[in-house]
This record gives C-alpha cells, structure tokens and sequence, in this order.
C-alpha cells in the first residue's frame, strides 16, 4: 500500500530534475565521478534539489548539471569526459575520483580556468594517501582540494609516542598505497622504534593458514608476540576479516593493542570491530561536529539539509562515506559562490570552450569566479568548509576511540581525544597494562591429574566435576583475588608435555602452545624446554626429585632358622644322621668294643642315633666306642658336620641382612650405587630429561647422575620406565622396583596409602619449581607472579613452603 506513493514522489522528483537540466539556466556545474561512487552521484542530486528548494540563496534561478562516470585509473578518458563538459558550458567542475586521474584534470583546468573542486576518495574505503599534485605559486591554480590533506602520519605518530610503543607491527591491505605512510617510517625509524610491515592479502584465510605451514613453533610464538602491537591501516571490511581470523586462529593474546586508523569509519563498523576484537583498540577517524539541539541538526544557516543525510537513523547516512559529506558541501559552497556573483552583478556570462583546438582561449570570467569561491565558506555537514592560500581545506578533525582490555562481548567505547592539525593532541592516551581487577573475565584452564596436586571427585548427581587439590587452592585463592572466573579440563592425553618429532608439543604444554587454554596447572616443573614455548609465573613451590619405595614386610615366622636352606637340603641332612647312626650300631655290633669298667652306655640302636645327632650339634662328649673303624667313621662325620654348621651360619646371616635391605638406602646416592632394586621413572617426562641432561654432562662432578641414567636407560627406556605416575606406584607396591618421581607426589602417596607400604627418601637441594604455565606472551604472567610472591612473602612459614603448608591446612587436603 505505501509502495505507488513513493513510486509517484520519485517520478515526479525525477521529472523535475530533468526539467531543470534542460531549462535555459545560467548555473551549470559539471561533475565526473568514479563508476564505482554511485553514492557520490546521489547525493550530488540531492545536494543540487535542497539547494534548487531555497530561494534564499538562489532566489529565482536554478542550478543545472550534467554528471559524467570515468574510470578513475584512466586519466585519458578523465580529460576527455571534462573536456564534454567544457563544451556544454559549465560555471564549474567537480571531480571524486582517485589520484591517478587528478594531476591531469588539474592540468586541464589550469588551462581553460575552470574552477575545479576536487574531492579524493580511495578503493573501497581503504585509508587515502597523498596525491602530489603540483602546487606553483602563480594565480593559474584552479584546482581545490575539497578535502583536507592526509594527517595520517602526524596523527599516528603522535598516537604512537603517547602510548610509548617501542616494537609493533603494521598491517595493510592491497589497495593501500604504503607509500603513504613513509614519513611516519622514517621519524620511526630515527626514534629507534622496531616496526615491521606485512600486506594482508584478499584471501586472509590462506594467509594465516600459510603461517602456521611455513613458521615453526619458535617463529610462531616470536610472530604472535609481535602481534601484540599492531597497526591497521585498511578499509573497514578487510579489517573486519581480519581480526575475526586472527582471534579464532588464537594468534593474539588478551593483552593485546592495536590501533585501526581510516577516515571512512562510521559507528557501525566500529561496534563491529569492538565485538569481533580481543585485547584492547584504538579507533582513530575523522569526525565531523554535529549541533547539540537535535532540532537544528538539519539546518546549516539559512538552509535546509535532507533529513536522509542529517539524520543519524537514517539508513542512507548511516552508511554514507566521507567523499558523500564533501560533495554535499561542495554544492553548497558553490551555490553561495553563485549567490555572491549574482548579488554583485560580476556575472560573467560562459561561452562554449573547446579544449580540443589549440588555439582555443581559457574562460575570461574563471579567475572571478574562483577568487569568490575561495573567499566564500560555507558550513555544511563536514563543518566549516574554506580553502587557505594553498588551495586546500585545513579544517580537519580526529577523533581517538578507544576500549579498555576485556574479552567480554559488547565491550563499552569511549573517548580518549582529539586531534587537529592546530592544537595536535587534546586527551591523554596511556597504554595501561592489566591491572588487578580481571572481573568479568573467564580463563581456559587446562590439568593433568596428579595427587596432591590436583584430584577430581565424581558427582553421582550429575553435577560437573568438582576439582581439588593443591595446584587447584592456588588457582582459586588468584581467581578470589583477581575476581577472574575459569573452566577447567584434562588434557585430551593426560601427559605433561613433550616435544614431538615435528616440533609441535603434547599434553598441558601443547594445549597452551596451539592457544587452546589459557593457563596451564598442576605439578608442572618450570624446566628451559617449556619456558622456550610457554610462560611460567614465578614458583609457588619447591621441587626435588625423590624416590619410592616399599616397606618389607615384618612379620613373625616360627621358622625362620631354616630359611637358609632348603627343603630338601633338611631332608638329606636328617637322613645322613639316620644313615650314619645305623651304620655307627652296626660296627659296634660287628666288632664289639671292650668297655671300660663301670661304663654304663650300651651299643643300641637308639643310643647310637643319638650319639650321631648330639656330634651333628656339637653337644656330644667323648667317644664311648674304641674300634678304629668307628673312630674313623666319627671323625669324618665331624668333618661334614663342620663345614655343614659353618654353611648355615654364613646363609643365615646373609638372610637377616637382606630383610632389611631398605634401611641401606638412604638417599638418591645410595639408589644410584646399589643395583638389588631396578628404578625408573615416567618415560620422556620432567624427572626423565633431567637425569638425562645431568647424566649426560661431562661437566657434572657428581657421578650419582650418570650411574642413575645408566639404570634407567636400559633398553632405550623401555626396561624400568613406566608411561604414567600411577604404574610406577603400582609397580612400586606389587614388585621389587624403586620409584623416581616428584617428592611431594611422593609423600603425598606414602602418607595417604592405606596399607602403609611405601616409604619415600628425598633429595634436600631443590632443583627448581612448581609453576603455572601460561601462554607465551600472556598478560597474566606479571600480575599472578605478583600475588604469589606476596602471598609468599606473609603467610607465616618458610617462603613458598610455608604457603603450601598453610594452603593444605586450611583446604584440608593433607
């Protein structure tokens, strides 16, 4: 229903246009635009309908124009649609297009002094750079530049000295002339500053995705954190791109700072920018005053602007580019131009020019009519527009947007200042680092489960996990006082980390290097290997190696005198004396002895069993038999008997030593020397590379390290090693094997177990520390590092120590 009166009012603005274009009319402006600035050419036609509307300016004549399209990379074709328009008789020539068609239309206009407004527009909204044209201090300069000069170098570098960057980074796209920006380069560079510079490609995907093929993980981690300062000189919809892949390729860090500047951007794109970002930004537009009184917003004077351009609603001018807002007031400098020329009756009357013929003569009246235009000043929607001796427009106005560091959405923007090329800066632009307060923001965390470290208790009601521990104490004591929030989970392998043989890592070490977690925590040793990729707070703990054990068993046995020999070893003893006492009462029976008088023994065979037993055990007394056959018989005996007692006493006594072997070890040296008892550790783990490192060492003095890497490298490791914690322990409880693992693990799990098998030895110089890993470059770092070591430094105990003690006494783990 409310299409047909829409339809009727454009026809019948249309037809109105038309009429007016070809009415006989003294007011005929020329204008060429790109054929790609369609915008440019709608608002040139309602520019000349708001002004043909007031008769307060023109009063009964009319303004006419003819618009011609060129493709502004040919300047040919540029001179020649002009040189059309010269012949149709025009007052003035206003001009959108790019540099590359400009110098020869201001050549051209110099020669047939036509007064040319020119207004530079770039690819696409893609920052403008300067276009050189020539400037000759004589009177034939018909050419002004409607639009200000390029400030980009003055205003980004003192943008960049406010915030105090030493390294950054500058990002441009394809259509951007880096030319542009070699002043700022050059002040740069003799600052001292590092800057590097990278041209973004249309296909951003296969720009990031060329990265991460090409760089390894070192490169990586240096390139992401130059990333952390970065400069984005580009048109809206590339920036737009490029900070969505960058965020979801996890190439930049929550800390950081980057700087947008383009003069194109509206408060679309920059709430589009904020919500697609991370980190901190820094918006740098050109900005234009608008009239507090919202009922003056459309007027400008005596006239009266179209409500779809002054209307900040409005779809049409929410999406209108800077080149729109100069044409506008373009048309209306000239029209006041125009209204001076025909109030002081200097008309000069315009005869058709030909710029083909060379003896063709320049428009007698086009020094007037320019000196009226520079003169006069309007102000319309880009503000006061004038022109200085140079020709050109100095009224420009930066405007400095700017949020504050935090990941969540719709993140506030605020005014940090202005610039103009008069004052320079007005506000005071900080590159604040995190502070303490970190509400409102939720961190990755990333474990491996290791006892008393960090533990996980299933809830039957479907409830999510519920994590404890000590590692677990110290994360919520930092989210207490920071005010973060933080999602936890278990590394998808359950290990700590280790290079691959592709360079990349595994475990808790390869979620936080491929920036899926924020930071990593658990019994994670700060070792050089990790700290090459990741970062590390300062220790909350001190770590030494130490090793497990299991206690021998203490039992009572009734028969522990015959443990030194055999079973059957007993039965052949207890049959000799069998066999030697029968053949003892046969001699004697064969060849009875003369007995002494009053001797009582008697030749049976029970006495002569007996007899044997009580030689056997050294309790028997003199020979009561005399026959040298049983003398000789006896003495042999006596003989075996010997080395038989001697025998068991020394298999005796090796036997009461072995059973308490475990009071021999004492320390790592004693493990290192004895070879009873096998060790090892988890393969390829924190403990594993540090015997390694120290048993490979020419220059370690201590020799303990090497004999313990020749035990547990047997076999390439395969032998004593075990793949997780809790095999060792295992294998520990259930063999004749000795644990090498992290002390506090260690004691932890001998405290804890309920049979009490284990006992544990340490090592009393601690190697090194209990950290929490983060991502390289991460902004955390400095602040948890802060709070541990003042936690450490008032909790009552002995440093870091202390602060354990007093975290697991009050959490109740131990």
């Amino acid at each position: 229903m409310e299409v047909f009166p829409l339809l009727l009012v454009l026809s019948v603005w249309w037809s109105r246009t038309w009429d007016l274009a070809n009415a006989d009319s003294i007011i005929h402006i020329g204008a060429i635009f790109d054929e790609s600035a369609k915008k440019d050419d709608e608002v040139f036609r309602t520019a000349v309908g708001d002004l043909n509307q007031n008769e307060e300016i023109l009063q009964t004549e009319k303004i006419t124009f003819s618009v011609t399209f060129v493709d502004g990379s040919n300047p040919f074709q540029a001179v020649q649609e002009a040189c059309e328009l010269m012949n149709q008789g025009i007052l003035a020539l206003v001009s959108s297009i790019g540099c590359t068609s400009a110098g020869s239309l201001q050549s051209l206009a110099d020669a047939m002094h036509i007064p040319h407004l020119f207004i530079q527009r770039s690819t696409a909204g893609t920052p403008r750079s300067g276009c050189g044209l020539t400037r000759s201090n004589r009177n034939d300069d018909y050419t002004l530049s409607v639009r200000p000069p390029v400030y980009l170098n003055d205003v980004i570098l003192r943008v960049v000295t406010e915030y105090a960057w030493q390294k950054f980074i500058i990002f441009y796209d394809s259509e951007y002339d880096i030319r542009g920006i070699q002043e700022f380069l050059d002040k740069v560079s003799q600052q001292g500053m590092d800057v590097a510079l990278q041209k973004v490609e249309n296909n951003i995907n296969k720009m990031i995705t060329t990265l991460f093929d090409t760089l390894r993980i070192e490169e990586l981690n240096r390139y992401r954190d130059t990333l952390r300062r970065a400069i984005l000189v580009m048109n809206p919809a590339t920036a737009k791109s490029f900070i969505t892949e960058v965020v979801e390729t996890n190439l930049v860090a929550f800390d950081c700072h980057w700087i947008i500047i383009n003069e194109e951007i509206n408060d679309v794109d920059v709430q589009e920018l904020v919500r697609r970002s991370i980190g901190r930004l820094t918006i740098i537009r050109q900005t234009f005053p608008v009239p507090q009184n919202i009922s003056q917003r459309c007027f400008r004077g005596n006239h009266r602007i179209s409500s779809t351009l002054c209307d900040p609603k409005d779809p049409f001018a929410q999406n209108m580019e800077i080149s729109n807002l100069y044409i506008y007031d373009t048309v209306l400098l000239l029209a006041n131009a125009f209204h001076k020329k025909l109030e002081d009756r200097k008309w000069h009357s315009m005869a058709s020019l030909s710029c083909i013929r060379k003896n063709s003569k320049p428009w007698q009246g086009g020094r007037s009519m320019l000196e009226t235009i520079k003169k006069g000043g309007v102000s319309g929607l880009t503000g006061e527009l004038e022109f200085g001796e140079n020709g050109g427009n100095p009224n420009v106005h930066f405007e400095i947007l700017g949020t504050n560091y935090g990941e969540e959405l719709g993140r506030g923007v605020r005014k940090l200042g202005c610039w103009n090329p008069v004052t320079g800066l007005n506000g005071s632009l900080t590159d604040k680092k995190l502070e303490n307060n970190m509400r409102g923001v939720v961190l990755r965390v990333v474990t491996v489960l290791e006892e008393p470290f960090v533990m996980v208790s299933e809830n039957v009601l479907g409830k999510p996990k519920k994590y404890q521990g000590f590692s677990i104490d110290v994360l919520d004591a930092l989210s207490n006082y920071l005010g973060f929030n933080y999602e936890i989970y278990v590394a998808p392998d359950h290990k700590y980390g280790s290079p691959q043989e592709d360079g990349t890592w595994n475990g808790l070490v390869g979620e936080l290097v491929f920036k899926r977690a924020d930071i990593g925590i658990s019994a994670l040793t700060i070792t050089p290997d990790r700290e090459n990729v990741v970062d590390f707070t300062t220790r909350y703990m001190d770590y030494s190696v130490g090793v497990l054990l299991r206690r021998a068993e203490k039992t009572v046995d009734m028969f522990a005198c015959l443990a030194p020999f055999d079973l059957s070893l007993w039965a052949c003893i207890a049959g000799t004396v069998l066999l030697v006492g029968l053949l003892v009462y046969l001699l004697n029976w064969l060849n009875p002895p003369r007995l002494q008088m009053g001797s009582m023994t008697s030749t049976t065979l029970y006495n002569s069993m007996w007899f044997v037993y009580g030689s056997f055990v050294q309790q028997g007394g003199e020979v009561p038999y005399t026959t040298l056959a049983t003398r000789m018989m006896m003495g042999a005996w006596w003989l075996f008997a010997l080395i038989v007692i001697s025998s068991y006493t020394a298999n005796l006594a090796a036997f009461l030593t072995i059973t308490r072997i475990e009071t021999s070890i004492q320390s790592l040296q004693d493990l290192s020397k004895q070879t009873d008892i096998p060790y090892g550790t988890v393969l390829d783990s924190a403990v594993y590379e540090h015997v390694r490192m120290k048993g490979m060492n020419p220059f370690e003095r201590d020799s303990m390290y090497s004999q313990m890497w020749r035990m547990i490298h047997r076999s390439n490791g395969s032998e004593n090693n075990v793949l997780e914690s809790q095999a060792g322990i295992q294998k520990v409880k259930y063999g004749n094997y000795a644990f090498v693992w992290d002390a506090a693990v260690l004691e932890y799990v001998a405290i804890n177990d309920p049979d009490c098998s284990f006992y544990t030895i340490g090592n009393t110089v601690a190697d090194r520390g209990y950290g929490i890993a983060l991502q390289h470059g991460s902004p955390y770092r400095d602040v948890f590092s802060q709070r541990i070591q003042s936690s450490t430094n008032t909790v009552p105990g002995d440093g870091c120590q202390g602060f354990l003690a007093e975290k697991l006494k009050n959490s109740g783990t131990l």
